[in-house]
């Protein structure tokens, strides 16, 4: 028989709810899971009304001619290959200065020409040129983008090679037990070291691999996984086929749709048609996101053995737009603190100064790459890119841990399909309404 102190053992201790920030992240776990099942459930009302009210719109057919307008003429495909000579200038300048028959002024001014030429030779063919269609200018406009960041920093890498070498030439005459005859000295531990780098081997490896960083020596992997790159692969299609028909049926249907609303500025209907805009653009930015980052990347990658395999990481989790900036494109994001951040610091810029330059560059960019193919300036996608400096501002003063979180989704999901309206909107104004309006 149980004592009597056991029976009336106290029940009640210091404890918190379950809903109070401090219980742990597992008690949210049935709520989480309860929240992913209303938005499949949710999304996927809204697709079957879709499919009602429209029909079947996807066409792969029709995508064809997003790239084409006349099945003779490529000119997008006729940029990309042109591309190749800016890439041997490049080459060729760093080989004449490796040996000395350039100056570094000389070398400066020409990888500038190039560079200059390197953005504005395309833009001025995508937006004179009647032939090629806007979403053939973005891709032709994306690869000359990020071949100019790649001959940017592999001018930069060389340079700071020859600069090493220079000093270590200043500082001992005698030469150390791994140094060559030549004067040439290793930038860094592995088998090749400046000037041996300037083969066009090297140069078209780091062209294709995924990334924008150069160096004499990449990490490598030690063979091709063959089940891996089947996966990669089976997801581009997949994912490829995916965001087509995401675009045709439910995208394009309700951008249309919204051309009334902005016409007769009734900004209720606007709201509403930027909220119902907001849920299918995002789905198709995430698909697209893992695409892009993991799928393609990590293909491309595969099959050239690049080891390096950080695309990306945990932006989700950001609880700040800066935090986001610098984690969503690992590529872009090494690039601008190598090439762009750290040399303006070193020059005595202050760290502010600095991130507003990195913005104003992305900003300008980003128009490029929209403005351009649609044959329009309205700086929508550089006013976007601009705010995000006040808005990162806001975030980390008023918002902190899930609160920042909840606002940095909350751009992402309402800030794009903004740019998209006002862009659309422009577009159908410039090429639909304009040429029939009246004296």
């Amino acid at each position: 028989m149980p004592s009597m102190i056991s029976v009336w053992r106290g029940c009640h201790r210091i404890q918190d709810s379950l809903f109070s920030s401090d219980s742990g992240f597992s008690n949210y776990r049935g709520i989480l899971n309860w929240c992913v099942v209303m938005l499949v459930l949710s999304n996927a009302r809204l697709f079957l009304e879709n499919i009602i009210k429209y029909g079947i719109l996807v066409d792969p057919i029709q995508v064809v001619s997003l790239f084409l307008k006349d099945p003779y003429s490529w000119p997008a495909l006729c940029l990309l290959i042109v591309a190749n000579v800016f890439a041997v200038a490049a080459f060729q300048v760093e080989k004449r200065l490796a040996v000395g028959a350039l100056t570094e002024q000389a070398g400066l001014l020409l990888h500038v020409l190039n560079l200059v030429i390197v953005l504005c030779f395309p833009a001025a063919v995508a937006f004179l040129l009647e032939s090629i269609t806007p979403v053939g200018s973005v891709l032709a406009l994306m690869v000359y983008t990020m071949l100019f960041l790649k001959l940017f920093s592999y001018r930069d890498v060389n340079l700071w090679c020859r600069q090493l070498r220079a000093r270590a030439k200043a500082k001992a005459k005698a030469a150390s037990a791994g140094e060559k005859a030549n004067g040439g000295v290793a930038t860094r531990t592995g088998p090749i070291s400046y000037p041996d780098n300037l083969t066009y081997r090297d140069l078209y490896y780091f062209l294709f691999a995924p990334t924008l960083c150069y160096e004499l020596n990449f990490p490598r992997s030690p063979r091709i996984r063959k089940r891996f790159l089947l996966r990669r692969l089976l997801e581009m299609l997949f994912f490829t086929q995916l965001l087509v028909g995401l675009i045709q049926q439910w995208m394009v249907p309700t951008i249309q749709n919204s051309m009334k609303p902005f016409k007769d500025m009734d900004y209720s209907r606007i709201i509403e048609r930027l909220l119902k805009l907001a849920v299918p653009n995002h789905l198709i930015w995430l698909i697209f996101f893992y695409w892009f980052f993991h799928s393609c990347l990590n293909t491309v990658a595969e099959l050239m053995q690049f080891g390096d395999r950080e695309f990306y990481r945990d932006w989700w989790n950001a609880e700040s737009v800066t935090y986001f900036w610098q984690n969503w494109n690992i590529p872009v994001h090494r690039w601008c603190v190598r090439h762009f951040y750290k040399p303006m610091m070193r020059r005595g810029s202050s760290k502010w100064l600095a991130q507003v330059g990195v913005f104003l560059a992305s900003a300008f960019f980003h128009e490029y790459l929209v403005s351009i193919p649609l044959r329009m300036f309205r700086l929508w996608a550089f006013t976007g890119m601009i705010a995000q400096l006040p808005l990162a501002w806001i975030v980390s003063r008023f918002f902190r841990g899930n609160y920042g979180n909840a606002a940095v989704w909350v751009t992402l999901i309402i800030g794009q399909p903004v740019a998209v309206l006002m862009y659309v909107h422009d577009y159908y104004v410039l090429h639909h309404e304009a040429p029939t309006a009246g004296p």
